[in-house]
């Protein structure tokens, strides 16, 4: 790949910004619910990590079909504003029931239907993105859309931090109280976040207009290329459990639930600092090697997981965290617009954001097996899903490494 100058974000056309202001309110929403949300189901409903760890995972998985669908139609009708309008929408009105979730399995239901809301928006998002920018500035792009969007998440969790230090007098455990007060200061920006993109973005015309060659939603219509590069990130991503795992190991090291949101706000903010530079550094190298960079700096930070023996080596640990996050995942997105034809980048980013979050079900199960057990059997304990996690980081870094891509016509990069 040819050498480009440095990207500015004064470049950036009006969609990007759009999309990173919604991504922006909607993490500060998110991020303050469901940080804690694994603390409310242990400490406040009782919850065992194996059954934390199906919740999480039916959540993802069971929207991720969606995905594929949205994408698909966004593709079929050239169109993706107003899919993407739809699906933070639905997110914004699932909020705030869970004010009044009081089992688990109300509150599966509603991590159930704010992933329906993600499962919606994400690829139309992600390919109006794509479309409004040039390929000599998509890695950048997608770094300071990552960069806003967790840029909220850092804003979302000083206000969670604030209302636990307002209304709890520290200790390990969440209150229920607590949690009901984050639900309803997160609606706020939950509603912005809807009116940021319906008002500030525009369609983007695909030559040829609507219904343009939408295909049949297949890997193979993608794509050789595609179904490698899925193949490789998928064995990544079943090692890659919820986060919620890593919540409740800073706990189980000893965190309250203050050093539990510090340590989450600092991580975010290394996330923050890195997605723009290293995106920008993306379309001057290439996606390959700064995503086998980040997974190999999460390999050798799960196994530092595994290995933890206080409270303050997991803070530690999780705030390099967000190095891998700030190499790897906004980088990985822009390579799907790489090596896919731009006409079919709806029904691709549906189909990354869909497997990835079918793959999510095993892997959070696998993760809270390893951990816990099921039936009779106790399990390895705490540092098994992560020992787990490294190992197949590793694996698909390898892999990575060794792929040659060829990017698709007029994909750039």
């Amino acid at each position: 790949m040819a050498k480009q100058g440095r990207a500015s974000w004064r470049q950036l056309p009006r969609n990007v910004w759009a999309v990173s202001l919604t991504s922006f309110f909607m993490d500060i929403s998110s991020e303050m619910v469901l940080n804690i949300l694994p603390l409310f189901l242990s400490n406040v409903l009782g919850i065992k990590t194996n059954l934390i760890g199906l919740i999480e995972g039916i959540a993802e998985a069971t929207a991720s079909i969606l995905k594929v669908f949205s994408g698909w139609l966004s593709d079929k009708v050239g169109g993706r504003k107003w899919l993407a309008v739809a699906g933070y929408g639905i997110s914004a009105l699932a909020k705030p029931f869970f004010y009044i979730a009081n089992s688990w399995g109300l509150i599966a239901a509603v991590r159930w239907a704010d992933r329906v809301g993600k499962g919606v928006r994400t690829a139309p998002r992600d390919a109006l993105v794509a479309d409004s920018i040039r390929p000599e500035q998509r890695g950048f792009a997608f770094g300071f859309h990552r960069a806003a969007d967790t840029g909220g998440a850092v804003l979302g969790l000083v206000i969670a931090l604030f209302i636990v230090w307002r209304t709890q007098a520290g200790g390990l455990a969440l209150g229920e109280g607590t949690f009901r007060t984050v639900v309803l200061v997160s609606l706020l920006p939950a509603l912005l976040a809807v009116l940021s993109l319906a008002l500030g973005a525009q369609e983007v015309k695909r030559r040829g207009g609507a219904g343009v060659a939408a295909p049949k939603i297949t890997f193979r219509g993608l794509g050789k290329p595609f179904l490698v590069f899925m193949c490789i990130v998928g064995l990544f991503d079943l090692g890659n459990s919820s986060d919620a795992f890593l919540v409740l190991r800073g706990q189980e090291r000893g965190l309250s639930v203050m050093g539990v949101l510090g340590m989450l706000i600092t991580f975010n903010l290394v996330y923050t600092l890195i997605s723009a530079p290293a995106g920008s550094l993306s379309d001057r190298i290439g996606r390959r090697t700064l995503i086998v960079g980040g997974w190999v700096v999460y390999a050798l930070i799960y196994l530092g997981f595994a290995l933890a023996g206080k409270g303050w080596h997991i803070w530690a640990l999780y705030t390099v965290y967000g190095l891998y996050y700030g190499l790897a995942y906004g980088t990985t997105k822009a390579m799907v617009a790489d090596i896919v034809p731009a006409n079919l980048r709806g029904t691709a980013y549906g189909t990354y954001n869909a497997v990835l979050g079918i793959l999510d079900f095993p892997a959070s199960v696998i993760a809270g097996v390893l951990w816990q057990g099921v039936g009779g059997w106790g399990g390895f304990g705490a540092p098994a899903p992560f020992f787990f996690g490294a190992l197949l980081a590793l694996l698909a870094a390898i892999a990575m490494w060794l792929w040659r891509p060829q990017p698709a016509p007029e994909a750039g990069s």
